[in-house]
């Protein structure tokens, strides 16, 4: 099996990018290799190699570097940790695909608990990323038709996955102004449609974005797909909306 390469990237790369690098090379070794680097490295916290020693993740290769010293090899994916190296433009030679993803800073409290809450949700995040990447989770065993159906059978929700499928993304507000609900509404409805893996999200900043779940089997991808060009006008009005909303965001205006 061919190992995929993912650089995680930081500011420091001395907390948030060495615990992300432990926890995927613990979780899948032989199916990713990983590395993590920093725009303006320095030395790894202490907080940060003993909350992992205390989730026997092993720390004797993990160690600060400058991406500048990984820049002239190919990664499959770059996964930003925070804002600040998600906005910076990165000196890397070949890079498959960037992801942005946005986690505290847990240096400046400086507290045990707070880098173990930075971890714990590390690993979840991770977690997803590796399920996502996996091809056995396309298997249908993994969406039983009556739970999908079901979900699906609330309007709110059959509207946010057909708008979704039809615009590849979208952010919380803009499925807001679309639908004419209120946020609680809509992040309720996505927090279900997540929670039965047909919708991820992404932050970029103070954007969430939704896309549908990319271990999606086909035969729901092509319900949905026949289910929105045999009912034409189903999403005129929310379509509408959309195209009229103010201060839409920029990223998918």
């Amino acid at each position: 099996m061919n190992q995929r390469r993912v650089l995680f990237v930081c500011n420091s790369n001395s907390a948030r990018s060495l615990m992300a690098e432990a926890v995927l090379r613990d979780i899948a070794p032989d199916r990713f290799e990983v590395a993590s680097a920093g725009t303006s490295p320095e030395a790894p916290h202490p907080l940060a190699l003993q909350c992992l020693e205390e989730a026997r993740l092993a720390t004797s290769a993990l160690h600060s570097k400058s991406i500048d010293s990984v820049k002239n090899e190919h990664w499959d994916y770059i996964i930003t940790l925070c804002d600040k190296a998600a906005q910076e433009p990165l000196p890397l030679d070949s890079v498959g695909q960037t992801i942005a993803w946005d986690f505290p800073d847990p240096v400046p409290a400086n507290r045990h608990a707070t880098f173990a809450l930075v971890l714990k949700d590390l690993r979840e995040r991770i977690k997803l990323f590796v399920m996502v990447h996996q091809k056995e989770v396309r298997s249908s065993e993994h969406y039983p038709p009556a739970p999908v159906f079901k979900a699906l059978g609330d309007e709110g929700r059959l509207a946010i996955m057909l708008l979704i499928a039809r615009h590849r993304e979208l952010c919380v507000c803009e499925l807001v102004a679309a639908l004419d609900a209120s946020q609680p509404t809509i992040s309720r409805q996505l927090g279900q449609l997540r929670e039965r893996h047909l919708l991820v999200d992404e932050r970029r900043g103070q954007w969430v974005y939704y896309r549908l779940h990319p271990a999606l089997p086909d035969w729901l991808v092509t319900a949905l797909g026949e289910t929105d060009a045999a009912n034409p006008a189903l999403l005129d009005t929310e379509e509408e909306r959309l195209s009229n909303m103010p201060n839409r965001p920029e990223n998918c205006a």
